[in-house]
């Protein structure tokens, strides 16, 4: 058997077939509820990251990612502008105080919500992108 010939293979993996969506894309097809939002809507959207911790957020997330998360407190939009996130969709239903829509505003970060739970949500938005 020694020295035999290693077939090469052409691995087709799921890196390959992501794409990027526009912003306005997914709010329609997740039917996301925009909270605040500027001229962002063309922005590229490369993933997701599901977190509810800022230092996860903070370490792991990329560039162009919407956040999904139950936090609703003015530190989200800190993260978000940090990390140069797409946006942050707010599940459960949950609201965001005023001093949060406010920050966002002035950082320009999309803020979005949803009734979903972050695990649906999450999913949905995998499959739209992946």
């Amino acid at each position: 058997m020694g020295n035999r010939p290693v077939s090469k293979i052409n691995v087709d993996t799921k890196q390959d077939k992501k794409r990027n969506m526009k912003l306005k894309e997914i709010i329609e097809k997740l039917n996301l509820t925009v909270i605040c939002a500027n001229d962002q809507f063309e922005n590229e959207v490369s993933g997701g990251y599901c977190s509810d911790l800022l230092s996860d957020v903070m370490g792991n997330a990329t560039e162009g990612q919407i956040w999904i998360t139950i936090q609703v407190h003015k530190n989200i939009i800190a993260v978000a502008s940090l990390k140069e996130l797409s946006a942050i969709v707010i599940v459960k239903g949950l609201e965001p105080g005023e001093d949060t829509i406010e920050t966002a505003k002035k950082e320009n970060i999309v803020l979005l919500s949803s009734n979903e739970t972050a695990f649906d949500l999450a999913g949905k938005l995998y499959g739209l992108i992946n």
